[in-house]
C-alpha cells in the first residue's frame, strides 16, 4: 500500500531530513540549533519504530513499505553524518565507512534478490545492533554539549559512532560471508 499510516510515517521521515539539515542554516545560536536538530532527529528516528509497529499491529505490511523503510533510514543516517562531517564533529573517514557499507550492502541485497538468494543476506541482529548504536550516537553528536549538565554528549557520541563504524565493518563482513557461497555458485 502506497499511502497507509505506517507508509506515511516513513514518507514523513524522508520529508523531515531537509528540516534537520536546515536547522543549521537558521540564524540561531549554536546551542539552540543543536537542540532543535537533536529533537527533530530523535522524533524522526522514533517514527522508524512506530511505522513498523503500526504496520504489524494494523496488518498493513507491504512490499513497498518493506522497501521504503530501510531507504528512509539510510537517507536519514547519511544526511546526519554529512551534517556532522560539515560541522567537524565527525571524521569524514568514519562517515565514508558507514555510508559506503550502506551502499555496498544495499547493492548486494538487490543482486542477491535478483538471483533468488535474498534470504542469505536477510537482516541479522548484528545489523540491528549497528543501527541502534548509530541512532544513539548521532543525536549525541548533533547535541554536542553537556546533557543535563552531566553527560558530555560529544565524547559519548564519538565513542558510540566509532563503535558503530566497527559494527558496520563487522556486519558487512558477515553479510558478504553469507553471500559468498551463492556468489561462487553463480560464477560457475
Amino acid at each position: 500500500m502506497f499511502f497507509n499510516l505506517p507508509t506515511l510515517l516513513t514518507w514523513a521521515r524522508i520529508v523531515a531530513i531537509p528540516l534537520i539539515v536546515g536547522v543549521f542554516y537558521l540564524q540561531l545560536e549554536a546551542p539552540l540549533q543543536n537542540l532543535l536538530a537533536t529533537v527533530l532527529f530523535v522524533i524522526v528516528a522514533l517514527t522508524d519504530w512506530a511505522d513498523g509497529w503500526l504496520a504489524r499491529r494494523m496488518n498493513l505490511t507491504s512490499s513497498f513499505g518493506a522497501f521504503l523503510d530501510p531507504v528512509a533510514d539510510k537517507f536519514l543516517v547519511c544526511a546526519a553524518l554529512l551534517v556532522l562531517v560539515h560541522l567537524n564533529r565527525l571524521h569524514a573517514l568514519v562517515a565514508l565507512v558507514i555510508i559506503g557499507r550502506e551502499i555496498a550492502i544495499s547493492a548486494l541485497r538487490e543482486w542477491m534478490a535478483q538471483i533468488g538468494a535474498a534470504r542469505s543476506v536477510a537482516v541479522h541482529m548484528l545489523g540491528k545492533v549497528k543501527t541502534t548504536v548509530q541512532m544513539v550516537a548521532i543525536p549525541f553528536l548533533l547535541y554536542d554539549g553537556r546533557l543535563l549538565g552531566l553527560l558530555d554528549t560529544h565524547w559519548w557520541g564519538t565513542l558510540l559512532i566509532y563503535a558503530a563504524a566497527v559494527l558496520t565493518i563487522w556486519s558487512m563482513v558477515y553479510y558478504l560471508q553469507r553471500a559468498l557461497p551463492e556468489i561462487r555458485a553463480k560464477a560457475r
